[in-house]
């Protein structure tokens, strides 16, 4: 496990944020520590918002949540726009709340940006009007592709041009504010908080991560993850339902793939993304 801190010793106040890859047992961990210290937990996971995602996106159980008191769990449904911009500004009052009676609060999630949020790494952006948010969203990807690099080549050559979600955030914004989206980022300093923050990131074996990762989506379909992803074949369209172990099943319900091989897609992709988290989890064991 690895630590980073950000802040100075007289602050008393303290927000420790439990990271690490996905399958490597964050949320037990932050339940045992909150417990110690008798604070709740914040999630910054961003697909545990939804309250429709219950088994695929690993949520904590019904004893942990009853253990502690837990925020931003199945806050939302999936059909409610929110973003991490929404987010950004939601558990900064939960926490500043939360600090009113405890001096330290538990941050725990594995989705780096979100946990950039917290430290206030994230640039507030403007909103985008419905009418033009709708407009997006009706553009293909190949579309959204073009025009960003129209508007900004700088973030087009380094955006992950699968993502649709960062394509379309970065043409928001650029349409909104008449600016390069990479110009408004580099623009907007990083918000200091006024409290300690204290990383700690969690970590194990390659082939230990991996083995969990199996193992876990096993568990998940025995506790009938195929069922739940089928309730969400309605709202497949989202951006929150491009997710893995939704995207895979979803293909195997058009008939694309045999269970056996949407299961086998579902490991290898977790896999991957647990890879992706891993390095950017290596920025902050790096501070």
């Amino acid at each position: 496990m690895g630590r980073i801190r950000q802040g100075t010793e007289q602050q008393v106040k303290q927000l420790i944020i439990v990271a690490g890859p996905t399958a490597v047992g964050k949320t037990a961990y932050a339940v045992k520590l909150a417990q110690e210290m008798h604070t709740e937990i914040v999630s910054c996971d961003s697909r545990q918002f939804y309250r429709e995602m219950r088994i695929g996106v690993a949520r904590p159980t019904d004893e942990e949540l009853a253990t502690v008191p837990h925020h931003f769990i199945a806050c939302r449904s999936v059909a409610e726009p929110y973003n991490i911009y929404d987010y950004s500004e939601d558990a900064m009052q939960v926490i500043d709340t939360l600090f009113e009676t405890h001096d330290t609060v538990v941050a725990v999630g594995g989705s780096g940006l979100y946990i950039d949020a917290l430290r206030g790494h994230i640039s507030q952006m403007p909103n985008p009007t419905a009418e033009l948010r709708t407009s997006l969203q009706q553009m293909s990807l190949e579309e959204k592709r073009t025009q960003l690099q129209l508007l900004d080549p700088a973030y087009y050559a380094r955006v992950d041009l699968r993502n649709p979600v960062r394509l379309q955030r970065a043409l928001e914004v650029c349409l909104m504010t008449g600016q390069p989206y990479s110009e408004v980022i580099a623009s907007q300093p990083a918000v200091e908080r006024q409290f300690d923050i204290d990383i700690r990131v969690l970590s194990t074996e390659r082939a230990e991560l991996r083995n969990r990762i199996d193992r876990r989506v096993d568990a998940m379909m025995h506790d009938g993850l195929l069922d739940e992803v089928a309730s969400l074949l309605p709202y497949r369209h989202l951006n929150t339902l491009n997710t893995v172990g939704y995207k895979e099943l979803f293909q195997y319900l058009d008939g694309q793939c045999t269970q056996d091989e949407a299961i086998a897609n579902i490991k290898l992709n977790t896999w991957h993304y647990a890879r992706k988290q891993l390095t950017w989890l290596r920025r902050y064991q790096a501070s």
